[in-house]
């Protein structure tokens, strides 16, 4: 029975992770390309000029910076396990330590 639960306990955290990184970063990103299009302006179907918004170019600069973050972080852990080294989480930000 333990078992079951090990394995029950290993089977949320990667779904968990798989619906944020699966599904959170290309959301974000879409986010970001929302935000774009808000801080261009645009004529709606009905003739109605939108004028542009600078708060759209904020969000998609945040939406775009967690994208990359997220995408260099992994590429960190990837790369850092063949240099013999792990990413550390003990502190605020990630840094590498010696396996």
């Amino acid at each position: 029975m333990e078992t079951l639960e090990l394995v029950i306990d290993s089977v949320w955290k990667v779904l968990l992770i798989g619906i944020l990184l699966g599904a959170g970063l290309p959301a974000l990103f879409a986010t970001g390309v929302r935000g774009l299009a808000i801080a261009s302006g645009h004529e709606a179907a009905d003739g109605t000029i939108r004028r542009p918004n600078p708060l759209g170019n904020v969000l998609a600069a945040v939406a775009f910076g967690v994208v990359i973050a997220a995408i260099v972080l992994g590429i960190t852990i990837i790369v850092s396990s063949g240099f013999g080294m792990k990413v550390s989480f003990e502190n605020i930000y990630p840094t590498l330590v010696d396996k």
